[in-house]
């Protein structure tokens, strides 16, 4: 967006620290279109966040915690209505249509950016507009990009502090021509002079979250909210540098990373891809239950990988900080995400107890007799609403993490030895399986999904598809997205690492789950760590390779008897309606599906015949 008639406001003591001229200009501009009474430059120091987090507390934004029980900690309450990222308002503004695809909402770029132009105007009059230069990825790192988020909210400040690599030593590798990806957000609530501002301002009533793939551009209006403003997250990690990665070669992934040790000392890493609410950030850190075996965390929630000299892919977490969902997370379920946060957090939309520290459901087994809930009202276990939002959130830095791993800041990124893909699923797929080939993995990948529960919208078993777990984050047409992935093979010189589905939720007939998960999933690790080695642990069925009789470490489990092979069951009638299912769902795309997918969707139904022709006529 371009204004050639107005004057922009000088920056704090009228000091630019940078020499970028493009940097400059795009500031110049935009502050000439929004009006805000200053504009400061971050410098990511731990006296400008807490500088940050005094403001957030001084409008009512904010609480400090109490220092004994949670130091350098504070509550932020948003407003009911500006709670999550929200779907329908979010826009891929390619050029063409057909390039956003069936699953983005699309509008022209001309057309959004003369709404947004409009909504702009003069958005942060009575605000600061702050500059926060970021890299995403270990500053000068290969496989890391560099972004600029101009915000009129100290709370982006605050979290983009944690969640980022934030402030001067970015401009300092920018030097004066490097490229950056420019990110404009605004709460889109100017003051008029002498107006008294509110505790959480936003205009959600007027809320875009809007993409521009062609000039890697991301605009963000109306909301002050997690992905929504935080314009690092998953609006550049994901929607614009999927695109990046489509383009130069690389990938762009809502994935974990972790590395696991065998108690010989040997270490792997792997990258998995879960949608939500399917344990992903449990697994990232998880305490395995295996004896002599031991996981770290690189990243909770995306990966960039991009090939090595080697031939082998290599990751890196973009992000520097944990942005967790709080509800479910505790002692049991994710030890140390909680031993993570116990100082120097950002809390957001939990709950306050008596004594100034945090609670949310699942965080004790018992819930306390009074709080103050993410409302601001007083709260007791006879309430009758939550007293957490349900995506109340903890922003943490990830070197507070315990079993952080030692590479997870290495430049030159970890090398990936396996990728995952799981979902939710009751039934049909099995706990473990490892791609037939790198094809079939795509073809896995492109199929992940989630089935609902009675408790979920009242229709059991609807299989809701969330392709490599990133159907609301993907930059481009999904379909193109599938032959990028299809790409990666190409090159003789490149070494595509084995993929594998998990399933931690399959049940039982009385809707009970068969496996434990958590730690115990190490279990599943320690299999696809051996196998990913080369150890003959597997045989061949129609969907896949499933571990051989003895090869999946349960010693120790009590396992209900026969839970192990339904576990590991390939129930060939279920797997052909599965094989329908999926038929339907590759129609989403049309002409543009890769023709290799319809191939291994063909091959998976002939192979499903043939095995059930052989089952028949083995007698």
């Amino acid at each position: 967006m371009s204004v050639e008639t107005l004057e922009a406001p000088q920056t704090e003591a009228q000091v630019v620290p940078t020499k970028n001229q493009k940097l400059i200009d795009w500031v110049n501009t935009q502050a000439a279109l929004c009006r805000p009474d200053r504009v400061v430059w971050c410098d990511g120091t731990d006296e400008e966040f807490t500088q940050m987090c005094d403001v957030l507390v001084e409008n009512g934004t904010a609480v400090r915690l109490n220092e004994a029980l949670r130091p350098n900690s504070i509550l932020c309450r948003s407003e009911p209505d500006d709670v999550a990222r929200v779907e329908h308002r979010t826009f891929i503004c390619s050029e063409k249509a057909d390039d956003a695809g069936p699953t983005n909402n699309w509008r022209a770029p001309a057309e959004m950016k003369a709404i947004l132009r409009g909504q702009f105007d003069g958005c942060m009059q009575g605000r600061t507009m702050y500059v926060v230069p970021f890299s995403m990825g270990p500053i000068g790192s290969p496989i890391a990009h560099i972004g600029v988020e101009l915000t009129d909210s100290p709370y982006v400040v605050a979290n983009m502090k944690i969640m980022t690599r934030m402030g001067q030593r970015v401009l300092d590798s920018l030097g004066d021509d490097g490229v950056f990806v420019p990110c404009l957000h605004s709460v889109g609530k100017p003051l008029e002079p002498g107006e008294e501002d509110v505790s959480w301002p936003d205009d959600i009533a007027n809320e875009y979250i809007t993409h521009f793939p062609e000039t890697r551009e991301i605009i963000s209006y109306g909301s002050g909210y997690g992905g929504n403003a935080l314009l690092g997250k998953k609006c550049f990690a994901l929607r614009i540098a999927s695109v990046m990665a489509r383009d130069d070669g690389w990938l762009a992934e809502h994935m974990l990373i972790l590395g696991i040790t065998n108690p010989q000392g040997e270490k792997k890493y792997i990258a998995a891809a879960f949608p939500s609410q399917c344990g992903k950030t449990n697994l990232a850190m998880m305490l395995p239950t295996l004896p002599g075996w031991k996981v770290e965390t690189v990243g909770d929630d995306i990966a960039w990988m991009k090939w090595g000299a080697d031939g082998r892919l290599y990751a890196i977490n973009p992000e520097a900080g944990f942005f967790g969902v709080a509800p479910g997370t505790s002692p049991e379920s994710n030890p140390n995400a909680i031993d993570s946060i116990t100082e120097n957090t950002i809390f957001t939309n939990v709950a306050e107890t008596p004594d100034g520290d945090v609670w949310w459901e699942g965080l004790t087994p018992e819930k306390p007799r009074e709080l103050i809930s993410w409302l601001g009202r007083a709260w007791t276990p006879e309430s009758a609403t939550p007293a957490a939002h349900a995506n109340s959130r903890f922003t943490v830095p990830a070197e507070q993490c315990p079993v952080i791993d030692e590479n997870w800041q290495n430049p030159d990124g970890v090398p990936i030895s396996a990728i995952l893909f799981g979902g939710r699923r009751p039934s049909t797929v099995p706990l473990v399986r490892r791609a037939l080939s790198w094809e079939h993995g795509v073809f896995i990948g492109s199929t992940v999904a989630s089935e609902t529960t009675a408790a979920a919208s009242g229709e059991v078993g609807q299989v809701r598809r969330d392709p490599f777990a990133m159907l609301p984050f993907c930059g481009y047409h999904m379909a193109d997205y599938f032959a990028h992935w299809l790409s990666m093979n190409n090159d003789n010189t490149h070494q595509v690492p084995p993929i594998y589905s998990v399933n931690w939720f399959r049940k039982d007939a009385d809707g009970k789950f068969l496996w434990p998960g958590y730690g115990d999933n190490s279990r599943v690790l320690a299999w696809i760590f051996d196998n990913a080695g080369g150890a003959d642990n597997a045989y061949q069925t129609p969907i896949g390779l499933l571990p051989k009789t003895g090869t999946l470490n349960t010693e120790g489990l009590s396992l209900q008897d026969g839970a192990l092979g339904e576990l590991l069951k390939v129930d060939t009638e279920a797997w052909k309606r599965e094989a329908k299912l999926i038929r339907k769902w590759y129609q989403t795309f049309g002409a543009r599906l890769p023709q290799a997918l319809s191939d291994q969707l063909d091959a998976l139904q002939e192979r499903l015949v043939i095995a059930d022709y052989e089952k028949t006529h083995s007698a």
